[in-house]
């Protein structure tokens, strides 16, 4: 299938960090027929000698939409050059994104990880790429869990090599070694592998990628034994069973969900085998009990899932407006306050998916009530385990 030709708006050129700047020959001639470049101060030192004088060099560097308006008033394609590949985390990205109708051609070079993988003759065919370059912790978090065998990681002044790897450790990655390439093509350029627990204490130049490879499987089991987690004090049996855990996620229903809420959720066992099992959740942990805020937080790291947002609060006192949006919700507690608790959450998404587990009678009556005046679909499955109570576990949704 060939496109069709249009006029090209923005020609994107990938370049390397060599000392001496090296250009692919096809882009030579583009250059001198052009008067508009544009990119980091970093590339202008790299490129300027090639560029024909005059020139126009549009920076990229603060606002976005700022930038947008100096490229709208052009009425000459633009040539930018970025680090590597345009769209690789790149600059091509972007411009779809601000851009969507304008038309791109690329030139690109090796992205750094890739760079990282042929000087270290690594086979990259499983290899995972992840950003924390200005990012959070998530898309790490996720391949993590994922267990992947190999991760590429896009780092940043912050999120170094060094915190990297204190936050592998903290989780219980230690199966895996960190190589760092810093400076890739420079004359300065230096690459390590390093064991986790010698780079934690590790400095590097800021201009660096990270490849974690796997040297060991880690184990990830479907149901965790109830008594391997941290309990409130003389509170062991507060917690969700692992047999009625699974049921729940699967009434939950959360394979192509973004935001999951546990409201009530005690030592995190709920939101830690969501997260474990559905590790692109962006999962928010609600609880009063103070004490439970140091439990949740212990599970997690015993039972490597990262990224779980703990939050400590009366619910019904927060700025909800705070936190992301939820497409599920399980209600683990509600302090007697349920049809309260519901209302609010429905104000925040009327499709938002409910599941609660029911002990008490009065319970499911509130909820199968006030759910269902909402014009929510009710489902309902019932479990005893062992010689515990009957639980009705109760869905709502509402398409």
């Amino acid at each position: 299938m060939q496109l069709h030709k249009k006029q090209v708006d923005f020609y994107l050129i990938g370049i390397g960090n060599h000392t001496i700047t090296r250009l692919q020959p096809e882009v030579l001639p583009l250059i001198s027929e052009s008067t508009i470049f544009s990119g980091g101060k970093r590339h202008y030192k790299l490129v300027h000698e090639f560029l024909p004088k005059p020139h126009t060099w549009i920076e990229i560097s603060g606002k976005m939409d700022v930038l947008v308006k100096k490229y709208q008033l052009q009425d000459t394609p633009i040539v930018v050059f970025v680090s590597g590949d345009p769209f690789f985390y790149g600059f091509g990205n972007t411009l779809q994104r601000l851009l969507p109708n304008a038309v791109l051609q690329s030139f690109p070079y090796f992205n750094s990880i890739q760079l990282l993988c042929h000087k270290t003759q690594t086979n990259y065919n499983e290899l995972k790429s992840v950003s924390v370059h200005g990012r959070d912790w998530s898309a790490l978090d996720e391949a993590l869990i994922h267990r992947n065998k190999l991760i590429g990681v896009l780092t940043d002044g912050k999120k170094t090599p060094s915190q990297i790897a204190k936050r592998m450790l903290q989780y219980g990655f230690d199966n895996y070694s960190i190589t760092i390439g810093e400076c890739l093509d420079a004359d300065q350029e230096h690459i390590e592998q390093l064991d986790l627990i010698s780079c934690t204490t590790s400095v590097h130049n800021p201009l660096n990628c990270v490849l974690l490879k796997q040297i060991k499987p880690k184990e990830k089991t479907f149901g965790i034994a109830d008594q391997a987690f941290i309990h409130l004090e003389h509170r062991s049996n507060m917690i969700t069973k692992m047999p009625i855990r699974l049921v729940t996620m699967s009434a939950l229903a959360l394979a192509n969900k973004s935001v999951f809420w546990d409201i009530g959720s005690c030592t995190g066992s709920v939101s830690i085998e969501v997260k474990q099992q559905f590790a692109h959740l962006k999962v928010i942990a609600f609880e009063k009990r103070k004490a439970c805020k140091a439990i949740i937080q212990q599970n997690t790291e015993r039972f490597s899932v990262p990224g779980i947002e703990i939050v400590i609060a009366d619910f019904f006192k927060l700025d909800l407006e705070k936190y992301p949006v939820p497409d599920v919700v399980f209600i683990g507690g509600h302090g007697g306050r349920l049809e309260e608790l519901i209302n609010i959450i429905h104000q925040l998404n009327p499709k938002v998916r409910f599941v609660i587990n029911a002990v008490q009678q009065i319970s499911s009556e509130t909820f199968i009530k006030v759910l269902s005046n909402l014009n929510y679909t009710i489902s309902t499955q019932t479990i005893q385990f062992n010689k515990h109570n009957t639980i009705s576990i109760h869905t709502a949704e509402n398409k």
